[in-house]
């Protein structure tokens, strides 16, 4: 799960050739989107993967944002792998770090028909059997968070593209009335919650988005009970529907609440500086649109970085779908997010941290070279340089860095310890290497 990182231009300085490299986290917002968002009472919130919430990731998903939704670590599969065996670790881990850091949880997902234990999908069920397993099932992992939760994505992508009924094992056991019972196990487990359904290409008015209304619609009449709807925004560079906030403004006008629960907008790779803008102004419009509507909750990312997207290898090509790349460098969406909550940003200058390359001794067959990286209006939280030598020269050792080299090109990425160069700061890394007749100064690019 990679993005391609930006090609960056070379400015020259008199030690050597600088090259530029990309702000880190401290260019970010001046107001937190969480705070921002909040202030227009809005959860912005971001899908996480537990083993990760620590370092860099952990840092930004706490100060960024309000809300979390475990990406996996609720799911059936996830839970209860074999039937009666449970694991909670990386769900408790999820919801003890968003206390810890003031943010609510989403719960995701109770009643799906994907991810679930085999123990499940390959059983011979009958339609009571099937009801006491989902109503167990919904009672265990509702009741286990009661009071810590704000909302569950109580059943996910019920409904075929047409609008008709998915499928699934729930729907070919117990028929449509699963949802409601869904809901209802889910309300007696936490009278608390927030309940939802959730489902994906239902951000416009469509067949299925359509489907989705008609049953809010029933749900309600009959009483059942039902908080608001997901719209999950798995969208496409270029392709936010016309019709969203039209979309979003007739669930509320039903008595629900509309949240978009797990927005990505992905992008043919390579990304360029075109489709990074288009993305900016897609995420944009999307913010742009719950803000309009009273009944919008909020926004939730799916995932917040690129090394954390589940888009790479779902859609082989497509990419750099979230607000921040692999590196954690808030991308131009990033600042459109905050736009749209009414923030002002401060971009990182252009040339705001650079890289120098110098010769500091030399000899009749070899020198020992230096590169600084320096910040002026930014930071960094990792940083990684390359170069091609003209004449045959060969690094032999290196310090303060991890250099390879492959016929001329050479390749240094920073050693765990100083990968962070802060705002008015730098860090240099050395090394020894050979030369024979000559040892031109090579110009640094960003790998």
């Amino acid at each position: 799960m990679r993005s391609l990182r930006t090609g960056l231009s070379l400015v020259s300085l008199l030690s050597g050739l600088a090259l530029l490299v990309p702000a880190s986290t401290a260019s970010a917002a001046d107001v937190p989107l969480r705070d921002l968002a909040a202030a227009k009472g809005k959860v912005m919130g971001t899908a996480v993967t537990g083993s990760k919430l620590t370092g860099a990731y952990g840092d930004l998903a706490g100060a960024q944002f309000n809300s979390l939704t475990p990406g996996n670590a609720m799911k059936w599969g996830s839970v209860e792998p074999t039937r009666g065996s449970y694991n909670w670790a990386e769900a408790d881990q999820i919801v003890n770090f968003a206390e810890a850091h003031g943010q609510q949880v989403r719960g995701h997902t109770l009643v799906w028909h994907s991810q679930n234990p085999s123990w499940l999908t390959n059983g011979t069920w009958t339609a009571a059997q099937l009801s006491q397993l989902m109503n167990d099932h919904i009672a265990l992992e509702v009741g286990r968070y009661k009071g810590r939760l704000a909302a569950w994505d109580v059943v996910n992508e019920p409904f075929n593209e047409d609008g008709t009924y998915r499928q699934t094992l729930w729907y070919n056991g117990l028929g449509t009335g699963y949802i409601a019972q869904a809901l209802t196990a889910a309300r007696a487990a936490d009278p608390a919650a927030r309940l939802y359904i959730n489902d994906y290409n239902v951000e416009g008015v469509n067949a299925k988005s359509t489907a989705l209304y008609n049953l809010v619609k029933s749900l309600k009449e009959q009483g059942v009970p039902i908080d608001g709807v997901g719209l999950q925004a798995h969208l496409i560079v270029g392709q936010v529907p016309s019709t969203l906030q039209q979309n979003i403004q007739r669930f509320a006008d039903l008595g629900v609440d509309v949240a978009i629960t797990e927005l990505d907008i992905r992008m043919t790779l390579p990304s360029d500086s075109a489709k990074l803008a288009q993305q900016a102004a897609d995420y944009k419009a999307v913010m742009k649109a719950c803000v309009a509507v009273a009944r919008c909750a909020g926004v939730t990312v799916w995932g917040f970085t690129d090394s954390d997207s589940w888009i790479p290898s779902t859609f082989p090509g497509e990419g750099a779908a979230t607000p921040y790349d692999e590196n954690y460098t808030p991308k131009p969406a990033y600042y459109a997010i905050a736009e749209a909550l009414g923030g002002t940003t401060t971009p990182p200058p252009t040339g705001a941290c650079a890289a120098a390359y110098s010769v500091t001794s030399q000899w009749d067959s070899g020198f020992t070279g230096q590169v600084k990286i320096s910040c002026s209006g930014a930071a960094l939280s990792s940083w990684k340089v390359g170069w091609t030598y003209g004449a045959g020269q060969r690094i032999t050792q290196a310090w303060n860095a991890t250099c390879t080299q492959s016929g001329a090109a050479v390749s240094c990425s920073n050693a765990a310890y100083n990968g962070t160069v802060p705002d008015g700061g730098s860090v240099t890394f050395g090394f020894n290497a050979s030369w024979s007749g000559s040892n031109p100064v090579p110009a640094v690019t960003l790998e």
